[in-house]
């Protein structure tokens, strides 16, 4: 226990003083008998003199001898080493009068007995414990003090209660440094600030006018000093409490204690003095933010003991222990299919918590939510406080995890579309979002539909659907395929047209000979366009002349071609240039064996126009 030494409270106390003023009176008048014979007198000492002999009657020396002997033993009553007691015979605004009971009244300041507040403590009629001052006042009042009378009795209870180590009531009168100030019957003591609580207390400030019982641990009556201590008691009354609570407390026991105080992670109970931490989680069974959510600093609840380590004076307490585990029959009261009820405590990104009682929360996933797949956050849908209706999906106790849904609660969509939607209708939606592999189309709320880039066009081959399309555009498309235990609806926007691949099959076979346009080059040889949207490979073994030259092909140059290959099933055309000379040599070749007619060239005539047309190539 640290305290101020006698030098330092000496710095910080301040001297209780008296004052005195002087009160002004209405002297009365004196009568005219009064001044004549106050003339005689004065005129004439021998006749006033034998006036006064003649007028005092029998038995006069005895009385004055008894008027002094009054006077003198009423002076010493009041003398300036006792104390008397008085009466108050009216307040003035600066002083109070008393009757103590001698020749003339006595005042003394009025601030002397006012209260912290500034108010009079005595009224006219009561009595009240003064001491004689030193002198008079001009009027000749006598001058009283009762804060001397106060501190003297004072000081006997201040001594009798540090001898016999018995508290005493004080009033905290201000804030000084390094504590308090505090009256005891008048007479002011310090308070170190260490020694007004178990704990250091912020405010001390808000302690004053307080009435508080301290115990006196310094006393030095020459120099005015009084220290105390109010943690001494609480220390002792906190001990006694701790033994009590230790004959009892055990891990099992359930205790009453008082909530002192909370933190982010708990709250610690007074026990009766000693101190048990009840963590958050073990406050409830349901989700806690703050201790403050279920108890207040002040509040009386029962706790029972989960853990005492006796060497190191730590209890553990819980409070949810005290009610049945929810989770315990949990599965029979929720079973799977059962519309229950409940309030949203949190939204995160994956789904929303649903508390269904005290203890028992459930997750909404978010694809559990609604039917439609657009839904990006579930915070669109619900929000932390809603009430919200959902059905029982899964409970598993051990994990304490109840899957729940909302959207069960509304028709699914896909199981009636293929009576809404048949293969092969024709439908209209809103191009909803693009990706790689090809565009979405909502034809009604919560359902779209994919058409793949393969189906976007019969003749062009398209990388990207922005190729084709953009996010927004109403298009018409065919439905191909419906998948509802998948949620897949697949469209085509191609189907719209006639296939040109089926009218070119139709009306080509393989040996024709076609005028085609090259459109890119490959490793491996050409792509040809033969038709309006159809195109055909040629091989770069079949791309060589009828003397076996390769012939040079590149994007823009034309060439006969002739098909030697179709896969209607694969939409693909082989196509060949060397098939083309082969063809016209044999062409050659069967006109050489026709027979020479009279009309018909001379076999040197022919010799001749094969030479020439050789050399014309």
């Amino acid at each position: 226990m640290t305290l101020l030494d006698e030098t330092t409270f000496d710095e910080t106390t301040t001297n209780d003083s008296t004052s005195s003023s002087t009160v002004v009176t209405e002297a009365e008048p004196a009568t005219a008998e009064h001044q004549s014979d106050a003339t005689a007198s004065a005129t004439h000492p021998e006749a006033a003199q034998a006036a006064t002999n003649e007028e005092k009657p029998a038995g006069g020396e005895d009385f004055a001898a008894a008027l002094e002997t009054f006077t003198t033993e009423a002076e010493e009553a009041v003398s300036e080493d006792r104390v008397i007691k008085g009466t108050v015979l009216k307040l003035t605004p600066t002083h109070v009068v008393v009757d103590v009971g001698a020749k003339s009244e006595g005042m003394l300041p009025l601030a002397e007995v006012l209260d912290h507040d500034g108010n009079p403590k005595f009224k006219p009629g009561d009595e009240i414990d003064v001491m004689r001052e030193k002198g008079e006042t001009e009027e000749g009042y006598i001058n009283l003090s009762h804060q001397k009378a106060q501190r003297i009795h004072a000081w006997e209870e201040i001594e009798k209660a540090h001898h016999e180590k018995k508290p005493i009531k004080a009033v905290v009168v201000d804030r000084i440094k390094g504590g308090l100030t505090v009256d005891i019957m008048g007479a002011h003591a310090f308070l170190p600030g260490s020694q007004v609580d178990l704990r250091p207390i912020r405010n001390l400030d808000g302690m004053k006018g307080q009435t508080l019982e301290v115990a006196v641990i310094k006393l030095n009556k020459k120099r005015g000093n009084i220290v105390v201590s109010r943690k001494e008691l609480l220390e002792g009354a906190q001990q006694e409490k701790r033994s009590k609570t230790l004959e009892h407390l055990e891990e099992g026991a359930v205790l009453t204690g008082v909530v002192k105080n909370l933190t982010e992670y708990g709250a610690f109970v007074d026990l009766g003095g000693l101190d048990g931490l009840l963590h958050i989680t073990d406050m409830s069974w349901g989700r806690l933010t703050h201790p403050k959510d279920l108890v207040n600093v002040g509040d009386q609840i029962q706790v029972k003991v989960l853990k005492y380590d006796k060497e190191k004076q730590r209890v553990s307490l819980g409070f949810k222990q005290l009610t049945p585990d929810p989770w315990l029959d949990a599965e029979a009261r929720y079973p799977v299919g059962a519309h229950v009820s409940g309030r949203v405590i949190s939204v995160t990104d994956y789904g929303a918590f649903i508390e269904l009682e005290q203890g028992i929360e459930g997750l909404v996933h978010v694809s559990e939510m609604t039917w439609s797949k657009r839904m990006k956050h579930p915070s669109k849908l619900v929000n932390v406080g809603d009430q919200v209706e959902c059905v029982v999906l899964n409970v598993n106790p051990t994990e304490r995890r109840i899957s729940l849904g909302m959207r069960q609660l509304a028709p699914n969509p896909w199981d009636s579309l293929h009576e809404k939607f048949p293969v092969g209708m024709t439908v209209e939606g809103r191009v909803r979002n693009l990706t790689d592999f090809g565009a979405f189309i909502e034809i009604e709320d919560g359902i779209d539909g994919l058409v793949h880039v393969s189906n976007l066009s019969w003749t062009k081959r398209v990388k990207h659907p922005s190729e084709v399309l953009k996010k927004g555009d109403r298009v018409k498309a065919v439905v191909l395929a419906i998948e509802p235990e998948k949620r897949r609806l697949s469209l085509g926007v191609k189907q719209l047209q006639p296939d040109a691949w089926e009218a070119f099959f139709a009306s080509h076979h393989i040996g024709d000979v076609l005028h085609g346009k090259v459109l890119r080059v490959a490793a491996f040889g050409a792509f040809v366009e033969i038709a309006d949207g159809v195109e055909g490979l040629c091989h770069k073994s079949e791309a060589v002349d009828d003397n076996g030259q390769p012939v040079h092909l590149e994007p823009g140059l034309e060439h006969d071609f002739k098909i030697i290959k179709m896969s209607p099933e694969e939409k693909k055309v082989g196509l060949s240039i060397r098939a083309v000379g082969e063809e016209a040599s044999r062409s050659e070749v069967e006109a050489y064996k026709q027979p020479v007619s009279s009309t018909s060239s001379t076999i040197g005539e022919l010799i001749s126009w094969k030479r020439a047309s050789n050399e014309g190539n």
